[in-house]
């Protein structure tokens, strides 16, 4: 990632860059594509432009040379990539952009010197995810120092953000409102691997399972692996896989993708985030997704949503 300043100065000066890479396109593609065609699934939902945004303070801060000063800019919040096709791309949206306001509101900017954090990004995605998700999404942008008000044509998906961890390696997670994919996964798998395991964490909020096992005292970290934690673990795992290959049906990617992948790749992943005592084995995996391919009602349309969605209120024992 570039520092700071740099980035600062690359917008000002001009020789503007996406700082985006192709992961970050590749899954924000893939999470665009499971959030909104699952919207009828999810219960909290949100504006989906297919954007990514980022902020100057991701960006290490560094010291300017002695008489020099951070370059001025009207924000500190830009469209990182746009996903082609989408509702942002349509409506002229591009990479760089500044975002100067939503809804006729300012952006938060982040305070001088900036310390690293990703604080102003999330703001402003709490800002756009706050909009009526059914109605266009009005935002002005700055490309150039050329000022311009667009209004983004509705396209509502469930309430998540999708992003690369850096130093994941294999690894992915979620916590109700994000989804995180480890940056090796994308050196080693194709985008319907991927996205089998992006529809896996999404399962997980759309079932609301981290506060589930919150308010039922299951023990995370090393306690997870024994008794009651570990049952419970193994439960809310199973049922993402299950509901992970509805989403990615509704998605019109090819279900059974979920089996190939247990079947062909289980083992190189079941020693990172799928673990023996709170994870099922690859191979119990692969059988009960392809048995729940079995249950699929007979001409069941898109979106489908399964009795399992409605299970997110219950508590857990």
């Amino acid at each position: 990632m570039l520092s700071f300043f740099l980035a600062a100065a690359l917008v000002a000066s001009g020789e503007r860059s996406s700082l985006a890479t192709e992961a970050d396109a590749r899954l924000a593609a893939i999470g665009w594509r499971l959030a909104t065609r699952n919207v009828a699934l999810c219960d909290r939902t949100a504006p989906m432009p297919g954007w990514a945004i980022h902020a100057l303070d991701q960006y290490t801060a560094l010291p300017l040379p002695a008489g020099q000063s951070a370059p001025q800019f009207p924000t500190s919040v830009a469209v990182m990539l746009v996903v082609p096709g989408a509702p942002a791309a349509r409506a002229g949206v591009k990479p760089d952009d500044e975002l100067v306001a939503i809804a006729g509101k300012p952006v938060p900017t982040p305070p001088t010197p900036a310390a690293k954090s990703s604080a102003t990004r999330d703001a402003v995605e709490v800002a756009v995810a706050a909009q009526p998700a059914d109605r266009p999404l009005a935002v002005t942008l700055v490309d150039r120092n050329a000022r311009r008000d667009v209004a983004i044509s509705a396209s509502p998906g469930c309430r998540v953000t999708f992003e690369v961890i850096g130093d994941g390696g294999l690894g992915a997670e979620s916590d109700g409102q994000m989804v995180r994919l480890g940056a090796a996964l994308f050196a080693r798998y194709t985008d319907d691997e991927l996205a089998v395991v992006a529809a896996h964490e999404l399962a997980h909020n759309v079932l609301r399972h981290r506060a589930r096992l919150q308010a039922a005292g299951v023990k995370f970290g090393l306690l997870s692996e024994f008794g009651r934690n570990a049952r419970l673990f193994q439960r809310t795992e199973t049922e993402a896989d299950l509901l992970g290959m509805y989403l990615l049906r509704n998605a019109g990617y090819d279900p059974r993708i979920a089996v190939t992948f247990w079947r062909a790749h289980g083992g190189e992943v079941g020693g990172g985030f799928f673990r023996s005592r709170t994870h099922p084995s690859a191979a119990k995996r692969a059988a009960a997704i392809e048995a729940e391919i079995e249950r699929i009602p007979a001409g069941a349309g898109l979106p489908y949503v399964p009795p399992l969605v409605a299970t997110r209120g219950e508590g857990l024992r």
